[in-house]
């Protein structure tokens, strides 16, 4: 751990924002010609397509029964015992306001790959890994990109589709999502 990561420990929420920028320095510096590719795990909300930094997200499950949180958001769906961890469960599309699937067979929980913030992410859909080029980098999507544009990283185009590179991470450190009650 460097110096400037040790300085740092007890302060983990100045931790995490250097790490995120390290982190996207060193996975979205497309632009700059630094990277060959970046790679996330693509998924979709309504009718949007969005991709997660594949690190974000340690597994894909089929949603669990939660139970429900007294006087909490409507976005939190309750909480779940997941492999022996309590997981808060997210309902991603309610938190961000924009319209989900909530009834599709599709519907899997996006496990946050954080021990310190115990989240799944409730998503429409799952599409896999999706490996992006820089030329396929889109600047111009993030402004346009309405509820989502708070949580971006950036945006691409592939065959005519838009993909919006987001960061579970934002999310988390979100205004919104750490005042979950009422």
């Amino acid at each position: 751990m460097s110096a400037e990561l040790r300085s740092l420990r007890d302060d983990p929420f100045e931790l995490l924002l250097l790490l995120e920028m390290r982190l996207r320095a060193t996975k979205l510096d497309i632009a700059a010609g630094q990277a060959e590719s970046w790679t996330g795990l693509g998924f979709r909300i309504g009718r949007s397509w969005l991709a997660v930094p594949k690190d974000d997200v340690r597994e894909v499950i089929v949603p669990p029964k939660p139970t429900r949180v007294p006087n909490a958001k409507p976005w939190m769906s309750g909480v779940a015992n997941v492999r022996g961890e309590l997981l808060t469960i997210v309902d991603l599309p309610r938190l961000l306001g924009v319209e989900g699937d909530a009834e599709s067979r599709a519907r899997r929980l996006l496990v946050f790959n954080s021990e310190r913030v115990p989240a799944g992410f409730l998503v429409d859909e799952v599409a896999g890994y999706r490996q992006f080029s820089p030329t396929e980098q889109r600047h111009e999507i993030k402004q346009e990109s309405g509820a989502f544009a708070p949580f971006l990283l950036g945006a691409f185009v592939r065959d005519g589709q838009p993909w919006l590179a987001f960061s579970l991470h934002r999310v988390v450190q979100g205004g919104e999502f750490l005042m979950a009650g009422l």
